[in-house]
């Protein structure tokens, strides 16, 4: 799939989901919703007939946490990684770029798999999906996984806009609402505090890095140097010093094009904080409540920095 083509698909399944009523954008399966525009129901039954490899790249994270910034920085760790002449570099890194759709372990068919198998290592998989829905073969063949973490405040900020931005919401819905919806998991994918309880459970586990979205923001330097070391990438001070420029928020709004009119809701600011132009003081309130009942005393909690990235 050339870049043209997948700003085409994406751009196509957009258009298809303007036309349905608000109900059909969205399925339950399992007692979580899924978006149609993007995930089938076969795909997700016939999960576990995905085979993982022991080398495989995994990057997990609830929806609007910066998936596709993460995704950018992993391809280019992986192509700098030393295992390439400098001519093949550019093919790996289109390569990579193209079939970034499809390794979206839970997105399209369930024939995918078929194709996934074909794909060379090292590949890199995407997902949103909580740690128990994953296929069994990741943890089997111990391939590591990177779980990005971000604040709540502004993932739900970040989320409504994207869920209005793709329809898959109904354009009359206001932020109080989606809010509301938030807070008690009424989204796709289901409970942001729930997928963090569920990660919390694996955070000794040797295999698995956490990361949050704020530290890669306020030093992306020495976070990518993590990310290459759990990974066993082998990156030069001055390449990570490279990456660091080439997959910059800004770098990555102006190719936005690449993921067609989509691409207008992907990459919309980036920033840290949105939340306080958008949250009512008593919402800034119930999140405070929901963070402290839910997550605030686990590993994972604490490690989002709340007090810091979410308070006045």
């Amino acid at each position: 799939m050339t870049q043209k083509h997948l700003s085409k698909v994406l751009d196509e399944k957009l258009e298809e989901n303007e036309k349905k009523a608000v109900s059909e954008r969205t399925f339950m399966y399992d007692g979580v919703l899924y978006p149609t525009m993007i995930c089938s129901l076969e795909t997700l039954k016939n999960i576990n007939t995905f085979r993982a490899r022991e080398d495989d790249i995994i990057l997990a994270t609830y929806p609007k946490t910066g998936s596709n910034w993460v995704k950018e920085i992993l391809m280019h760790l992986e192509v700098a990684s030393g295992k390439y002449e400098e001519d093949e570099q550019k093919q790996r890194q289109q390569t990579l770029q193209e079939s970034s759709l499809i390794s979206f372990l839970e997105f399209g068919e369930p024939g995918k798999f078929e194709t996934m198998e074909k794909m060379p290592s090292r590949r890199i998989i995407k997902t949103h999906l909580i740690p128990q829905k994953l296929p069994r073969s990741l943890f089997e063949q111990k391939a590591k996984i990177l779980v990005l973490l971000r604040n709540p405040k502004d993932t739900a900020v970040s989320f409504f806009h994207f869920s209005k931005g793709i329809k898959m919401i109904s354009d009359k819905e206001t932020w109080d609402e989606y809010f509301e919806d938030f807070i008690t998991g009424k989204v796709v994918y289901g409970s942001y505090f729930d997928y963090i309880i569920e990660w919390n459970k694996y955070v000794d586990d040797s295999n698995i890095f956490f990361i949050t979205y704020e530290e890669i923001k306020e030093n992306p330097a020495s976070a990518l140097k993590k990310i290459a070391k759990f990974f066993d990438f082998s990156v030069t001070e001055e390449k990570i010093e490279s990456i660091v420029k080439e997959t910059r928020f800004e770098s990555m709004k102006d190719n936005a094009g690449t993921y067609g009119k989509m691409g207008q809701v992907l990459f919309r600011k980036g920033i840290v904080g949105d939340w306080t132009s958008v949250f009512s003081e008593s919402q800034n309130k119930k999140m405070d409540r929901k963070f402290e009942e839910t997550i605030a005393k686990t590993k994972l909690g604490m490690m989002m920095k709340y007090e810091l990235y979410c308070k006045n």
